[in-house]
């Protein structure tokens, strides 16, 4: 396990190109110091939940205590790193058409005669 200090891993910039291949500032989800927060923070905010770097002030303890859902988000900082962890892991949006063919097993292409719900118009 590598030790970390805290100044270098606010120098360190954080990148999602999993998520965000063009960056933060460039998604259109984030304002412009929301990314700057994420940028900035979140090598900081990530190495403290996965356990690599251990809190050493109040700030490190706050931001620990928001990231993992202990206390609401304060802070421009706390407020960007959960609405980005919002954004990751919201579910994925279905095709309207499905699977590629009916859902309905009642539905049939085919012949219309069984069918009992046809609409018959007489003049």
């Amino acid at each position: 396990m590598t030790n970390y200090t805290r100044e270098s891993l606010l120098k360190r910039p954080f990148n999602d190109f999993r998520h965000y291949p063009y960056g933060f500032s460039r998604s259109g989800d984030f304002s412009i110091r929301e990314s700057d927060a994420l940028t900035q923070y979140g090598c900081l905010i990530a190495a403290l939940l996965r356990g690599d770097y251990q809190p050493v002030n109040s700030e490190d303890q706050a931001l620990l205590a928001a990231a993992r859902g202990e206390q609401a988000p304060v802070s421009v900082v706390e407020k960007a790193w959960a609405k980005y962890q919002a954004r990751i892991h919201r579910p994925k949006v279905a095709s309207m058409y499905g699977k590629g063919k009916f859902a309905d097993e009642s539905f049939s292409s085919g012949s219309v005669e069984g069918s009992e719900d046809d609409l018959i118009v007489e003049d």
